[in-house]
């Protein structure tokens, strides 16, 4: 869930993946890969599910979704591993799994990070989420996510990818978590939160005309894509999506225009120096998921473990998945907000 101090932390070289999310009919094919057992409970849970569900993938997929929806109770201590929530929660790892969350090193084994879901649930007990966009391949799973918490008497609510590389039983050996922490803070302590990274950004400029939407993101195109992000090359990442609506973090709607889309990343690439590698990539039939992962320096930190999943739709979506909370505040302002937030 949550990364900002030891104890609370969440539900949250390249790969070619397959993969999307939806129930079953949704989609072309859908009903039937279901009629055929390919994990249809999965299909009813999901708003878009596509890839190949191997029977690790429907297995992780029946444990995500279980402990998404399984009731808190009365709040775990800290360090309670027997919490019937925890349980559920651990029975998504593998028992020496690490998990990595946006500006922290990873986590490593059952006891780490069960402790660290004590924290969380601690904090937000009502925490529910719902799968949106699934892609799976056997032996890998991007799990979109619409999480909602309750924190100081306001509902707030965010999108997240969980990304799982999976064992044979379907357990999570490594686990990453991509998500906007920086949403926790911002009507919660609207006092002490700084300004978010992307404030004031909206669309401008003339309407874009209507054309065709990008095609989908092929793997040979991965290495160009990368460079792009290393080298703050707005014009290469732009190009590739003409036409596409970006959603991301701090946006109150998907920017359509040209000059909208240009100063977001303007203004990612003037507060952030990101060094990225390749990661997992998640191929579905209408939409793709590729992951960057590494560092990123700026004026907060330097070398801070960070990273950004992009996620392209069918429809021309482009949404990018990235936590801003590093960007606009050092450790120890985060470590301070986590403890204001955690006071009742």
């Amino acid at each position: 869930m949550f990364a900002g101090r030891r104890g609370v932390v969440g539900v949250a070289v390249a790969a070619v993946v397959a993969g999307m999310t939806t129930s079953a009919a949704a989609l072309p094919g859908g009903g039937e890969a279901a009629a055929r057992g390919d994990c249809p409970e999965a299909h009813a849970k999901v708003e878009r599910l596509e890839g190949r569900i191997t029977p690790n993938a429907c297995a992780f997929l029946r444990r995500q979704i279980a402990f998404g929806e399984l009731p808190t109770g009365a709040p775990p201590a800290i360090g309670d591993l027997n919490h019937p929530r925890v349980k559920a929660y651990l029975d998504i790892f593998d028992e020496e799994a690490t998990l990595w969350e946006a500006g922290s090193a990873p986590q490593r084994g059952h006891t780490v990070i069960g402790t660290s879901i004590t924290g969380s649930l601690r904090l937000v007990p009502d925490l529910r989420y719902r799968g949106t966009d699934v892609v799976a391949d056997g032996g890998v799973m991007m799990f979109g996510q619409w999480n909602e918490v309750t924190l100081k008497g306001h509902k707030v609510a965010y999108p997240q990818i969980a990304r799982n590389v999976l064992g044979d039983d379907g357990k999570s050996l490594q686990a990453r978590r991509y998500y906007d922490r920086h949403a926790l803070f911002r009507d919660t302590l609207p006092e002490q939160a700084p300004a978010g990274l992307f404030d004031g950004i909206a669309d401008s400029g003339p309407a874009p005309s209507r054309g065709r939407t990008p095609e989908r993101l092929r793997a040979a195109e991965i290495p160009d894509r990368l460079a792009a992000w290393n080298g703050e090359d707005v014009d290469a990442l732009l190009a590739r999506m003409r036409n596409a609506r970006l959603s991301g973090p701090g946006l109150d709607a998907p920017l359509a225009t040209d000059a909208g889309k240009r100063a977001y990343l303007q203004r990612f690439f003037g507060t952030a120096d990101v060094r990225f590698k390749a990661g997992q990539v998640a191929f579905g039939r209408t939409t793709t998921y590729v992951e960057w992962h590494g560092t990123v320096s700026g004026p907060k930190g330097k070398d801070i473990p960070f990273g950004i999943v992009e996620r392209f739709g069918s429809g021309g979506e482009w949404e990018v998945y990235l936590d801003t909370l590093p960007l606009v505040a050092d450790q120890v302002e985060i470590g301070a907000l986590f403890q204001k937030l955690a006071q009742s």
